[in-house]
């Protein structure tokens, strides 16, 4: 259940979300996704640098600029579905698929998932009208990434792993 690529990326969230992150991760994994089924976390905070690459990216895959995306900040991460096809204890297979039942409990894994995510408290970017972004859930603590952004120009963070991490 323990995904060492997940668990390193969690010690990347902004230190206010860490402990719900990794009880998430946990829950998800030992109570709604079934055998053969896991969630791993591809992206907690990612560096304005990457975030441009991002934006650059064609086709389009983000509307967000660096200090843009609340990934810069530590307060959002994205996920994906990993598969176990042949049940050797091996993930060898990767799904971003909405549909698709893959634990055969008659609910679509991703939406478990996300419904899951939802009820306990993540803005899931799959709602967001202009430009859906299933694999992104956040938490902004009423903050914008404008908001956020200020708080690094006006040193009001901490530095951890060599991170700036606003107070929240």
């Amino acid at each position: 259940i323990m995904d060492k690529i997940t668990l390193d990326r969690i010690k990347l969230a902004h230190p206010k979300l860490r402990d719900e992150l990794l009880a998430d991760y946990l829950y998800i994994n030992e109570n709604i996704l079934g055998k053969g089924v896991r969630m791993r976390i591809t992206h907690t905070y990612r560096s304005p640098e990457e975030q441009h690459k991002l934006f650059l990216q064609r086709p389009k895959v983000t509307n967000a600029d660096s200090w843009q995306s609340i990934h810069q900040y530590a307060l959002a991460f994205d996920i994906t579905i990993l598969l176990d096809k042949n049940n050797d204890g091996v993930f060898e297979a990767v799904s971003w698929d909405l549909k698709t039942d893959n634990d055969k409990d008659g609910i679509a894994d991703w939406m478990e998932v996300v419904r899951y995510l939802k009820s306990k408290g993540w803005t899931w970017g799959g709602d967001w009208k202009n430009f859906p972004d299933n694999p992104h859930f956040e938490q902004t603590f009423g903050h914008t990434w404008r908001t956020l952004k200020v708080k690094i120009q006006d040193d009001d963070y901490i530095i951890e792993n060599g991170i700036k991490y606003p107070k929240i």
